[in-house]
């Protein structure tokens, strides 16, 4: 898979791109949020989507100065403005979290693991889908750990990288090694990086 193949979901202010490598900086406060706690509807974030799949294993990895509170970049995983997954890191509480969110008809919800504090990085994240099921997986040393195992519906979506600064304009990331590939035998528990 290459970052050209992808279409724009509310395209950045400011991108670069190859077929190895995704630069881009964040429009001002682009989220995709729904409803939950917050009780607003947000879907401005900014995604490159290609067509997924109902089977398949995506990893990614990305880089940037994820400094703001909600900062964050990763995956997302999408069929509609109701439905979708995004997953990597994201600023909260002073640190920078692995973090997932689940919307399913039209409702978000969120999770995090403290990974460190809030400094430059380089991040990986994995995401597999087989059928109705998604699971999603952090490096961790020379491994996956799993994050979240999460219902999502069948048929047609769109994955690849995603970016959103809920708080401030002008976060730069990029994105590197994308692949979309078959999922190993057991996607729940994977024991290589």
């Amino acid at each position: 898979m290459t970052f050209s193949d992808g279409t724009w979901l509310n395209p950045p202010p400011d991108t670069q791109i190859d077929a190895a490598q995704l630069t881009l900086t964040t429009g001002d406060r682009t989220d995709f949020w729904q409803d939950t706690h917050y009780g607003f509807r947000r879907d401005d974030g900014h995604f490159l989507g290609q067509s997924a799949p109902d089977t398949f294993d995506a990893q990614l990895h990305f880089e940037g100065d994820f400094t703001a509170l909600y900062d964050q970049a990763g995956l997302m995983l999408r069929q509609d403005p109701q439905n979708w997954i995004k997953a990597g890191i994201e600023v909260s509480d002073g640190l920078i979290q692995a973090s997932c969110v689940v919307t399913r008809a039209g409702r978000s919800d969120w999770s995090v693991q403290p990974l460190g504090p809030v400094a430059p990085g380089r991040f990986g994240i994995r995401v597999i889908r087989v059928g109705a099921a998604v699971m999603v997986h952090r490096p961790e040393g020379a491994g996956w750990v799993l994050m979240r195992l999460a219902d999502f519906p069948a048929g047609p979506a769109l994955i690849g990288p995603t970016a959103c600064t809920p708080e401030r304009v002008g976060l730069t990331v990029t994105f590197s090694d994308f692949s979309l590939t078959t999922p190993p035998s057991d996607p729940l528990h994977l024991s290589e990086a």
